[in-house]
């Protein structure tokens, strides 16, 4: 078919309207990705929700009626129940009370079993190292150091989605070059959710301050026990 210069130019401005028109619909209808991670696309939705602190492993239950200063129930509103927070508290009271019982004759490796059962894998790694520590070591040796560790529970510092600070106040009664002496010092124990079970996650004296479930494995370098 002959075409007349001006009649080819009409077709020609029409197959470009068409393509335009075409790619506008293909970029409407294209799926939203969120984009791919090193721009600036939307990272909101389920992949920015990943990155959020785990939960408690059983959501509390709430209270939905009216709210009676006869019946309420606190535990309705903890990610702990009541049985988790008394287990959570007397674990924190013994692993204090352990932490300060040694004795100048006695292995580092007993000591660090005795407190192994009660806290977590890494924190066992600094209670062991720290525990020891020659210059510990020979310090105890040199003046026959004998304690025998009590604790006290005096408040709860922080409660997050898996774990609860402590404070527990350690009690010793020391013996030093045969001469006896209480002493005491309060700590900032974190006890957390470790699979199924809970475990001393940090430990630190109480104005050092632990910050929960972020907390590290605790400064463990204290006279009472390890350092």
């Amino acid at each position: 078919m002959n075409l007349t210069d001006r009649q080819r130019k009409l077709l020609f401005a029409g197959l470009v309207v068409v393509l335009a028109v075409v790619g506008i619909y293909l970029t409407l209808a294209a799926p939203d990705t969120g984009g791919s991670g090193d721009g600036d696309g939307d990272v909101s939705g389920p992949r920015a929700a990943t990155t959020g602190p785990a939960g408690p492993a059983t959501p509390p239950p709430g209270i939905s009626g009216p709210v009676s200063s006869n019946e309420f129930d606190v535990y309705r509103l903890l990610p702990f129940s009541r049985q988790e927070f008394a287990t959570a508290a007397g674990l924190a009271q013994r692993f204090t009370a352990a932490y300060g019982t040694y004795r100048y004759d006695e292995d580092p490796q007993a000591y660090t079993d005795r407190l192994a059962p009660m806290v977590t894998e890494d924190l066992l790694v600094e209670l062991r190292r720290s525990s020891a520590s020659p210059g510990i070591l020979d310090e105890r040796r040199r003046r026959q150091v004998v304690a025998q560790g009590s604790a006290t529970l005096d408040r709860v510092r922080d409660i997050e989605d898996n774990s609860i600070i402590f404070l527990v106040t350690g009690k010793q009664q020391v013996t030093r070059d045969g001469r006896q002496a209480q002493e005491s010092e309060q700590y900032a124990v974190t006890v957390a959710r470790s699979g199924s079970t809970l475990r001393v996650y940090a430990f630190a004296p109480a104005d050092t301050g632990q910050a929960g479930d972020t907390g590290g494995t605790g400064d463990t370098g204290q006279e009472g026990g390890t350092g």
